[in-house]
């Protein structure tokens, strides 16, 4: 999963303290992260899945597929 947010990230031309940014984190905390140091708040998943319009499982490397899930209604 932490290469996969890291390939996302560098895909978009994205430094670590960016995505801090957009994710309000620190840059820290995104490295952590990337680094699998912690464990990524559920959250944090939902707000890098939307950011990269992707779904979570393809976060967590559960799928390959990269192309996210319908929406749901009303979100």
């Amino acid at each position: 999963m932490y290469r996969r947010i890291r390939d996302l990230r560098e895909d978009m031309d994205l430094t670590q303290k960016e995505m801090g940014i957009i994710l309000s984190c620190s840059q820290r905390v995104y490295s952590n992260y990337e680094r699998g140091e912690v464990d990524i708040p559920t959250q944090m998943l939902v707000k890098l899945a939307e950011f990269h319009n992707t779904s979570i499982d393809y976060l967590l490397e559960l799928t390959d597929e990269k192309k996210p899930y319908p929406r749901k209604q009303g979100r």
